[in-house]
């Protein structure tokens, strides 16, 4: 089977990342026009990208100098919601996962139409797997069937990485009983026995998973080897990537996980080409700062930034990279 990859001849867009900025205003971004606010959308609490999100937001106001910009991180229901909303012009950038832009770009996979959005920059891997409770007898994906598991919150696309996954494992969501909610709520379900397993991630280290280790003990479950091999082949948002041990509590060999879909930054592929380059240029030399408040700013690097996802990168952002001498032609 071959590789599915998004070439960048293809004028596809990536995820939306919603702002407005005063002086800026020409762009397309969300109802802000001039105001001079800027809306980037994230996820809701628990995971990886309303942590990240609020980083990038903050990283973002306190370097807008003269351009007087008022940035904030929106709690969102997850990628889906913001490519949607970004299309909408209710955001100006977003976080979104590369998996479900992928198809969001293509129209594809249930998505009604392809979604005008583009990448402005690749940032932390999604190293997310199946958490189960030791007791509930789940050592592998295999033994979710007729179990009740939390596949993350509904309308947030988890469907798009989820599906791919089981179905290698011989799993279909007519298997087991899919439970829709947040990650800070699946780790409640695991603790009072309403979930068997909830599959959860983000960037190294989740928050969701590093409480749900602490309050019980955990079975990290595995992908079996043949068909994880078979997933990074076939789909290019797909990647291998290894959780040291000790991550979390009771960890205590390397895991080897996947990247289910990077997460990255999204804008409108209408969204002024000046706006994304300046958004882009205060994140990626102010990257340390964006680490200071979460280890996934660790990714605003020169290999990184750039990687091919399957959306094509916006003009803007482009622009930047080009003249870093970074950009991949």
């Amino acid at each position: 089977m071959h590789r599915r990859v998004l070439h960048r001849h293809w004028p596809v867009p990536a995820l939306l990342v919603a702002g407005c900025l005063a002086a800026c205003s020409g762009g397309s971004g969300g109802g802000s026009g001039s105001s001079g606010f800027l809306s980037l959308g994230t996820a809701p609490p628990g995971g990886a990208f309303f942590v990240v999100g609020g980083a990038l937001a903050e990283v973002l106001g306190a370097h807008s100098g003269d351009l007087g910009w008022t940035v904030t991180a929106e709690a969102t229901k997850g990628s889906q919601e913001n490519i949607r909303r970004l299309d909408k012009g209710e955001l100006d950038f977003a976080l979104s996962n590369s998996a479900i832009t992928y198809f969001a770009v293509r129209g594809t996979e249930g998505w009604e139409k392809p979604y005008p959005v583009r990448s402005v920059m690749t940032l932390a891997p999604n190293v997310a797997l199946f958490v189960a409770p030791k007791g509930e007898g789940i050592t592998r994906i295999a033994d979710l069937k007729g179990k009740r598991v939390v596949v993350g919150p509904a309308g947030a696309g988890f469907e798009y990485f989820l599906k791919p996954i089981l179905a290698a494992h011989g799993v279909s969501f007519d298997d087991f009983t899919p439970l829709h909610n947040t990650q800070s709520a699946a780790v409640d379900m695991l603790a009072d026995g309403a979930a068997a397993a909830a599959f959860l991630g983000g960037a190294i280290p989740t928050a969701s998973i590093t409480q749900a280790a602490t309050s019980q003990e955990l079975v990290f479950v595995p992908f079996d080897e043949e068909p994880r091999k078979k997933l990074v082949d076939e789909y290019v948002f797909f990647r291998p990537a290894t959780i040291p041990a000790g991550t979390y509590r009771g960890q205590d060999a390397d895991f080897v996980a996947m990247d289910v879909g990077s997460m990255h930054l999204i804008a409108s592929e209408n969204e002024d080409p000046e706006r994304v380059y300046r958004v882009a240029k205060i994140l990626y030399e102010h990257r340390d700062e964006v680490t200071s408040k979460h280890a996934a700013g660790r990714s605003i690097q020169p290999s990184n930034v750039v990687r091919d996802t399957g959306t094509e990168f916006h003009p803007g952002a482009v622009r930047l990279y080009r003249e870093l001498g970074i950009w991949r032609e």
